[in-house]
């Protein structure tokens, strides 16, 4: 007998069929769910008879393991003990998203969920020291997952060697005799596959284009460091700068080559105007090896902290002008100096902007020594 298909509303949906949909999991269902690239075929890890199922809509063996769906970008923990700082970064910015990562895990059974599954559904998920996650970017599936009191596991919804479906109709027409429900949503937004990303320690590997080109990769994967004073004159830019030189030595590089190793670092004022550093910052700033006579000023946006990784605040009242252009921000802005203002040396001698760069090169090796690069 041919699945039922039931339509919702792609950006509210029908909490009833949600959560017939959930429930059907629960019970070690089959269900069609939409994602924003494609249709994706569902079942809980843990109920053997549903893992069986897909894996003969699927044509897979047991060695193989399907990727495991999310529905929030923190659940990533519940599946990777230790979550590399890449990998970290791509799931901030990639995630609810078309894209798909793939993490080491040589001892599944360190992994938090293990605690919770028997071996077969380790198995299901796990392979060969690595898992497949992905949280995609559909309010219908992630609010099916969040109804199912165990691990998802998901391909797409078409017979191997088939195209992946766009459409509830086009996987009705594919499984719809082999699975126990089908969620329309209409059709898929990007009517493509995810993009596929394989992250081991501090290196990244793109293994599947698709939505996400690879320049965009590469920016949700750069560490960014974002320094806010007033002015962005003498503070920050002194703070860039010195850090610049930092990290060059952590990574053992040059200063200037930082990007080719994924990171970056900017300034910004609260009410950053034109021109460049103050000379005193200029001048004091070499004695740490950096050179900021080219630095122009520029005006804090909601887009330079929307993309930093970890903002540092020279005042309260900086943290606050952050906050208020992007509240969400809020667990990456924090002081400089911990929980001291840092005084403005605008217009001050050149030994008070001497004294101004030494408090801010400790606390820029402080904060530093706290990010994972």
């Amino acid at each position: 007998m041919t699945a039922e298909i039931v339509q919702v509303d792609p950006d509210a949906g029908s909490d009833d069929a949600l959560q017939i949909a959930a429930r059907l999991l629960n019970d070690g269902g089959i269900v069609v769910l939409p994602t924003e690239t494609v249709y994706g075929v569902v079942a809980r890890a843990d109920r053997r008879g549903a893992v069986q199922r897909l894996r003969e809509i699927k044509s897979r063996s047991r060695d193989q393991a399907f990727t495991v769906h999310i529905a929030a970008k923190q659940d990533l923990h519940t599946f990777v003990p230790h979550v590399p700082a890449v990998a970290g970064r791509l799931a901030a910015k990639g995630w609810p998203g078309p894209l798909s990562l793939i993490l080491d895990v040589p001892d599944p059974s360190k992994a938090p969920i293990a605690g919770q599954v028997d071996d077969e559904a380790v198995a299901a998920m796990y392979y060969d020291g690595t898992i497949g996650l992905r949280c995609p970017d559909s309010r219908v599936f992630r609010a099916v997952v969040r109804g199912v009191d165990g691990p998802v596991i998901a391909a797409s919804a078409n017979r191997a060697g088939e195209p992946p479906p766009r459409s509830a109709d086009g996987a009705a027409q594919a499984l719809g005799k082999t699975v126990d429900l089908v969620i329309d949503a209409g059709e898929a937004r990007y009517a493509q596959a995810s993009t596929i990303v394989r992250v081991a320690g501090k290196t990244y590997e793109i293994v599947r284009r698709g939505v996400y080109e690879n320049r965009v990769i590469d920016n949700m994967a750069t560490l960014r460091i974002l320094f806010v004073c007033t002015g962005n004159t003498c503070r920050s830019p002194m703070a860039e700068g010195i850090s610049r030189v930092v990290l060059a030595k952590k990574l053992g590089c040059a200063a200037s080559e930082l990007s080719a190793h994924g990171v970056a670092v900017e300034s910004a004022g609260t009410f950053g105007g034109g021109g460049g550093a103050a000379r005193h910052a200029i001048e004091v700033v070499r004695k740490y090896g950096a050179d900021i006579s080219n630095h122009r000023v520029r005006s804090l946006s909601r887009e330079m902290v929307e993309r930093a990784d970890a903002i540092f605040a020279m005042t309260r009242s900086h943290r606050d002008a952050v906050l208020g252009v992007a509240p969400a921000a809020e667990s990456r802005v924090s002081l400089l100096l911990g929980d001291e203002d840092l005084a403005d040396p605008f217009g001050g001698t050149e030994n008070e902007y001497a004294r101004c760069a030494d408090a801010i090169a400790k606390g820029v090796e402080a904060r530093l020594s706290e990010v994972e690069l």
